[in-house]
């Protein structure tokens, strides 16, 4: 992720100080460096309302000023819950106050007297970094309106396949990591004789569990095999014996679930009664 020249040289910077000479001086230096959106103002009092109204790249404040000092102005330009990042280079003459502003917020400052290498220096680098902070921003901006848009779609598209495997077969359904039914529609534990606590609201059984009567294990243990090792399923025939000596045989499809961490979550599928359809 890189800066292009250009838009550092058109990057918005704001003077504040008191003293018309500095402005000046800041001013001039800055037009014959290339800089072309620069502005200034000598009262201190201002400087959020215009960085709230503007949005600066850069500020270069003075720390001494009278009514409103620059940490005063700091402290009110935290108060921006639109600009996270604080984009001040301070200008002062005390060396006791660069390590106070810099706890203060401040990312860089340039002293007093101006050598004049050094402010060219420290602005270019920090309109540098503020610009790249910018558009780390926006991209993270633009990442998480992907990931929302893409989260919907996959609702959207999942309700869909819901719909139609429910159209398609006798029932829908859906086992935790453990096996056991979390999600079903269609009469499915009614044609497989599974029984839900009426107390919890629980279902006391699944697909490939424990064994259940007139269940043939033979196709039962296949299926459990395929689950052991997370394999996909298709139209896998499983029947029963029932008591009255009928028989109900029944196909089932199912796919097994991961989370976005890749953890294994269940299995979803479909099934259908044969013995119904002939």
């Amino acid at each position: 992720m890189t800066i292009n020249p250009t838009d550092i040289f058109s990057a918005s910077i704001l003077i504040v100080d008191d003293q018309e000479s500095n402005v000046q001086l800041l001013e001039q230096l800055l037009s014959e460096g290339g800089y072309t959106s620069v502005s200034a103002t000598m009262n201190s009092q201002e400087v959020c309302t215009l960085h709230r109204k503007n949005r600066y790249d850069l500020i270069l404040l003075d720390l001494q000023m009278p009514g409103m000092d620059g940490f005063q102005v700091m402290e009110g330009l935290k108060t921006n819950d639109a600009d996270s990042y604080l984009p001040v280079i301070v200008l002062t003459a005390q060396p006791g106050h660069k390590l106070r502003a810099l706890q203060a917020g401040a990312k860089d400052f340039i002293s007093k007297p101006f050598d004049l290498v050094e402010v060219k220096t420290r602005i270019h680098n920090m309109l540098e970094v503020r610009l790249l902070y910018k558009k780390l921003e926006h991209y993270n901006k633009l990442l998480e309106q992907t990931v929302q848009e893409r989260t919907a779609e996959l609702r959207e598209s999942e309700s869909r396949y819901r719909s139609l495997t429910e159209l398609a077969s006798d029932w829908y359904w859906e086992q935790d990591e453990n096996g056991n039914f979390t999600k079903v529609s269609g009469p499915v534990l009614e044609m497989l004789g599974i029984q839900v606590d009426s107390f919890s609201g629980n279902v006391a059984g699944n697909i490939g569990g424990a064994q259940l009567a007139g269940w043939n294990e033979v196709e039962r243990e296949a299926l459990r095999a395929t689950i052991a090792a997370r394999q996909p399923f298709l139209d896998f025939i499983f029947s029963r014996v029932n008591g009255d000596g009928s028989t109900q045989q029944f196909r089932v499809s199912g796919e097994p679930m991961f989370s976005e961490s890749c953890r294994f979550i269940g299995y979803r599928g479909i099934g259908v009664e044969l013995t119904a359809n002939k």
